[in-house]
């Protein structure tokens, strides 16, 4: 056993993995307390979005149809108008303190939310719902994103490889709950007591990241790195994304699942219309898709994600929705109708959380500490948006050019094509790069935390 596995192996000594948890999943007994905190972390952070989604879903249908892609772009110029800020937060802060101040500041505005709800009537609900729709379209990406950062600065790639599946059922957990919560309440409930109760979850959240920093000097080799600031610059998220392509090639990943993703979603959204003309019957019926697409999620992540990518590795599990996407969209092609979008969207959609989201993690796990917080936010928020505002639009296009049901489907197969070739060589270079990066701290495993970079912080892919 190496110095380094000695460290860890030691601060564990005493603890034990209990039997259930051991049948579901590889983990070390050192481990299991910050796997604690991060379940319960992802899962309040979570269960506050999904209380907050149907809500957000439902005002945006009754802001019109027709408007949903302006929405989307004010969501990508909030984007970027926000990074700006959050990149001086992680240059300045230590992650102890920039983490919450982000938390806490959502926490505000949910509440300014709930009031401004609680207080308006006609016009004036149709352009707060608006406003709520872009903001929690920001919200939902940042919050998740800072997340998985946070997770990703304390596990490395081998334990991404056997935890990020499971941690993630937490998060689906939570979204089952939030969900739920929701379905059940939404008709008879205001709304302004929903939105309440999803602060108040956000206050779990920060809670529940500060057990985990105090935990996470001991599984890392970075000694201190949940209080000492990251520094660099506040544009190094995008001049970093910008002049590396392995982080263009994770861009495009996430650009090629948001336009589909968006296909997908105003698909769903006109049918919802034209079935349930009632408000409360629109938001209970977000509610219950997302019921049973987080239900399918939970068990794949308990016991098949982990598993899936032991035997297949990051490449190859990466392409398994891309893949699931070429079919379902080719049948969405042949067949246009509320049977195929929902079984697709719901298979689609819980492969991408029980598998393509945590496997698309551990992509992050070899890159420097700085890109792990600046560039993945830069990822997760203004590119992803990018692909929401081509696939809002082509929508819009279709419809203007008077095309039938069947047109985004068909454009929808070649691209998904493209994005699982992508999805194939990031597997590749991620495993090259966790390789390269062990040869350089001298042969230790592949949980190498990929701190040595190519000058300015970015892989040298």
């Amino acid at each position: 056993m190496s110095e380094s596995e000695a460290i860890p192996a030691a601060r564990g000594a005493g603890l034990r993995v209990p039997d259930w948890l051991r049948r579901l999943i590889d983990v070390r007994p050192e481990e299991v307390p910050a796997l604690g905190w991060s379940w319960l972390y992802i899962f309040s952070i979570l269960s506050s979005y999904y209380v907050m989604r149907p809500i957000r879903d439902q005002m945006g249908l009754a802001g019109g149809l027709e408007n949903l892609p302006w929405l989307f772009t004010a969501t990508l110029v909030g984007m970027l108008l926000i990074n700006l800020p959050f990149g001086w937060l992680v240059r300045t802060l230590p992650r102890a303190r920039f983490v919450p101040l982000t938390y806490r500041f959502f926490s505000a505005n949910i509440l300014l939310f709930a009031g401004a709800i609680a207080l308006s009537d006609g016009e004036q609900t149709v352009w707060i719902g608006r406003a709520f729709f872009v903001w929690l379209s920001i919200f939902n990406l940042f919050v998740v994103s800072i997340f998985w950062a946070t997770i990703v600065d304390v596990f490395d790639t081998e334990q991404g490889k056997r935890l990020f599946g499971f941690i993630a059922a937490g998060a689906t957990l939570g979204a089952i709950t939030g969900s739920a919560f929701t379905a059940v309440l939404a008709r008879d409930v205001a709304t302004g007591v929903l939105l309440v109760a999803a602060a108040l979850l956000l206050e779990v959240a920060v809670f529940s990241m500060r057990g985990l920093a105090r935990l996470s000097d001991a599984l890392r080799r970075e000694p201190g790195a949940s209080t000492q600031a990251i520094g660099g610059s506040v544009v190094a998220g995008i001049t970093h994304t910008l002049r590396s392509p392995y982080l263009l090639a994770i861009s495009l990943f996430l650009v090629l699942f948001s336009i589909t993703s968006t296909f997908l979603y105003f698909e769903q959204a006109a049918i919802a219309k034209r079935s349930f003309p009632d408000r409360g019957a629109q938001t209970a019926f977000f509610a219950s898709v997302d019921l049973a697409v987080n239900v399918l999620t939970l068990g794949v992540q308990l016991f098949l994600t982990g598993r899936i990518v032991r035997v297949l590795g990051v490449g190859l599990t990466l392409a398994i929705l891309p893949l699931v996407s070429v079919l379902g969209f080719g049948l969405l092609a042949a067949t246009p109708t509320i049977a195929a979008v929902v079984v697709f969207g719901v298979l689609r959609r819980a492969g991408n959380f029980a598998i393509a989201r945590p496997v698309r993690e551990v992509l992050f796990t070899v890159l420097a500490r700085e890109d792990r917080y600046k560039a993945k936010s830069f990822i997760d928020t203004v590119m992803y948006r990018l692909g929401d505002q081509v696939g809002a639009w082509s929508y819009a296009l279709a419809g203007f050019l008077g095309l039938g049901p069947t047109a985004l489907p068909v454009l929808a197969v070649p691209l998904s094509v493209v994005w699982l070739l992508n999805a194939l060589w990031l597997g590749r270079r991620q495993e090259a790069l966790a390789k390269a990066a062990a040869a350089r701290d001298g042969g230790s495993p592949a949980g190498s935390r990929g701190t040595s970079a190519a000058p300015g912080g970015w892989p040298a892919a």
